[in-house]
């Protein structure tokens, strides 16, 4: 497991920021740079972000099938940190939160938003397994572009 950072400026106020960043339909807009059906969802709730939710990362992969993360906000400040904890993954309907499987995705992503002027700058820090390297390392900075372009129309 390595641990990656990404940045990006983006002239807009902290608070929009965040919440473009998890917002139900902004979430899906930025996140489609990973997977065109991305999507999250939390218990009963439509999302949850509330420090302690578990929150699920879902999309389908070329086959159809229903796949994902399993994680855990572990702390969320609006407009300042968001913490999730990875503890598994999503195969289809089944939580794998033990096991080699679910060893290969556990770990953090968590977001800093620090406001500077009228720019604010997200951080992301993530662990990531050795067989995402590259793919984090090329498609997590086009994310990060696409949440600007959605902060700054």
């Amino acid at each position: 497991m390595k641990k990656l950072q990404f940045k990006s400026d983006i002239n807009a106020p902290a608070a929009k920021v965040y919440n473009t960043m998890i917002g139900k339909e902004t979430f899906r807009l930025w996140t489609a740079v990973f997977n065109p059906s991305s999507d999250f969802e939390s218990g009963n709730v439509e999302g949850s972000w509330e420090k302690g939710s578990k929150i699920l990362f879902v999309g389908t992969n070329k086959q159809g099938k229903r796949e994902g993360m399993v994680g855990f906000i572990r702390e969320n400040i609006p407009g300042r940190f968001v913490s999730i904890e990875y503890e598994g993954i999503l195969d289809g309907d089944n939580e794998v939160t033990s096991g080699p499987a679910a060893k290969e995705w556990q770990g953090f992503e968590n977001y800093n938003f620090e406001t500077n002027g009228g720019t604010t700058t997200v951080t992301v820090d993530i662990d990531v397994n050795d067989q995402m390297l590259d793919y984090f390392r090329e498609t997590y900075p086009k994310a990060l572009n696409k949440l600007k372009e959605i902060c700054e129309a």
